[in-house]
């Protein structure tokens, strides 16, 4: 294994879990972690819930299942790089999506609404509850009970309300501090993958056209360069060459540019790291790139009539359950059941996010279809 530098995170000098348990005997803590998050319902789901397109609209577009396992392979290969530790990496980029609704971000943006008067929704916040207490497989606790570091990277994202009943985990959000370099190198593996693996789900549905896409300055570079080298290329090998050179760019850069935040700002702990700006991030010429590519995809992919239409759809059936389950408890199966009825709206958060998208499609036509 390469040498982990002196900043990075160290599982035997792991903050530790909520319910301390004995170190395991054949692995590290990270890669306990991983192997939960693995094993555990929650990842098994995100086989069917939406990245852009919904589950049914072809077997070939990426699942969330799909996208965390290229996210985690991206953020390895940057750990190699900058001798980080590649287990936690890979345990946070596993578990980063473990909350999202069905239906993508139109099924995340609905939940939010209807979940307004009852403290919101938040994908990032959801994946910590899902490893911290709404997997049951452990005889002494709820959740997963994953290390510390671990969740750190999974809550990317927190707004301060929520960050302040977090104790410890949230103090990083009102303190201003930065998460380990590990999980800085996974929310930037995350953006790479998606923004990437969009661009060719995009192409594969017809709704972006490479035409459009030789607009955009990071396509059409390597896209000039694959059809210098390879004339005749076409179809899906030509798409293919493309978007692997770019992910290549990217990644590159991304760990030169890192390289330089590094050696600049010299941490010598993962204190430090906490304490100093972001050190993981694309140089400016890059990032200027990147962010040219994510207004195309929005606008012209993630904007498209025909995605509109079924984020409209989406958004009707997160809302109609919701809504019905709200008015009559007594739908949702018993387990979903509150004694304390202020828990009610939670706990119905905690049932639609946990559906793929196929069964919320099956449990609206159970409620609202006749046929059924």
């Amino acid at each position: 294994m390469i040498a982990l530098a002196p900043y990075a995170a160290n599982p035997a000098l792991t903050r530790g879990r909520q319910h301390p348990e004995a170190a395991p005997a054949t692995r590290n803590h990270f890669q306990r972690d991983r192997d939960r998050i693995i094993h555990s319902g929650a990842f098994r789901r995100l086989e069917y819930k939406t990245q852009v397109f919904i589950n049914h609209e072809g077997d070939l577009f990426r699942t969330r299942l799909t996208h965390s396992l290229e996210v985690a392979q991206i953020g390895r290969a940057i750990a190699r790089n900058l001798n980080l530790h590649e287990d936690l990496i890979e345990a946070v980029a596993l578990a980063h999506d473990l909350g999202h609704t069905p239906f993508g971000h139109a099924g995340q943006d609905e939940l939010n609404e209807c979940m307004r008067e009852f403290g919101g929704f938040e994908h990032n916040l959801q994946s910590l509850r899902v490893v911290d207490h709404l997997e049951q497989r452990y005889a002494e606790f709820d959740g997963l009970n994953l290390t510390y570091e671990v969740r750190e990277g999974i809550l990317k994202h927190c707004s301060w309300p929520n960050a302040r009943l977090l104790g410890e985990l949230g103090e990083r959000f009102l303190n201003k501090q930065q998460p380990s370099l590990e999980a800085q190198v996974t929310n930037l593996a995350d953006e790479i993958a998606y923004n990437n693996h969009d661009v060719d789900d995009g192409l594969r549905s017809g709704l972006i056209t490479m035409e459009q896409l030789a607009e955009v300055q990071l396509f059409a570079e390597q896209f000039a360069l694959v059809q210098h080298q390879y004339p005749a290329l076409t179809g899906r090998r030509m798409i293919h060459e493309t978007v692997r050179r770019m992910i290549h760019i990217l990644v590159t850069d991304l760990c030169e540019q890192s390289s330089r935040n590094i050696a600049e700002h010299a941490p010598q702990t993962l204190d430090d790291v906490r304490n100093l700006p972001p050190l993981i991030g694309f140089s400016p010429a890059i990032e200027a790139q990147q962010l040219e590519l994510k207004r195309f995809l929005r606008t012209n992919l993630y904007r498209h009539y025909q995605v509109n239409r079924m984020t409209s759809k989406s958004k009707r059936v997160i809302a109609e359950l919701f809504r019905a389950f709200i008015a009559d408890p007594g739908l949702l199966p018993d387990e979903y059941q509150a004694q304390d009825s202020t828990k009610q709206p939670r706990i119905i958060a905690d049932y639609i996010a946990g559906m793929t998208d196929r069964y919320a499609i099956r449990e609206y036509q159970r409620l609202f279809s006749i046929a059924e």
